[in-house]
């Protein structure tokens, strides 16, 4: 199991989150983007850089991303293809997107793209991410991990007998 990041706009302090889960879990981290990325040295925590271009990162993930690997992503339609390869994507707000609330935020995306488009609504944007929204994101991706972990010894426990 791999993390990959779509850290074109993932918040820094999200990527810290990310970073110290890495080390104390020891699964790596991909961080994808179209612009070189500081990432602290370890063994765990790498980048890949992507040309330049609309969506090529998300491209990039979407094409790469393994089955039960977890995409930290706040753009719906990658979370949707990530999805649909039978992976997992959580955005820095620390909600899981899921088969069941993909076709609704698929629709309110779309509905809210048609009325930027017409000048209907300007502007905007989600707002800044707070500390409960921190502190929401930690501990989905811990409660993730753990499962993950919990997993992976059952699953080496069956193959030793």
């Amino acid at each position: 199991m791999q993390i990959w990041v779509d850290a074109d706009a993932c918040p820094n302090v999200i990527k810290d989150i990310l970073f110290r889960a890495a080390e104390r879990q020891q699964i790596e981290v991909i961080l994808v983007a179209n612009q070189p990325l500081r990432v602290p040295r370890s063994p765990f925590i790498k980048t890949k850089q992507v040309g330049a271009g609309f969506d090529v990162a998300d491209n990039y993930i979407a094409q790469t991303v393994q089955v039960d690997d977890l995409v930290i992503t706040a753009d719906i339609p990658l979370a949707a293809q990530v999805i649909e390869r039978q992976a997992h994507a959580l955005n820095p707000r620390g909600e899981f997107y899921t088969p069941e609330n993909m076709r609704e935020r698929l629709r309110m995306r779309n509905l809210m793209e048609e009325l930027r488009s017409s000048g209907t609504i300007t502007g905007g944007g989600p707002p800044a991410l707070n500390q409960q929204d921190r502190q929401a994101f930690a501990n989905q991706l811990d409660r993730f991990l753990a499962r993950y972990v919990k997993a992976k010894i059952a699953k080496s426990a069956a193959e030793n007998n």
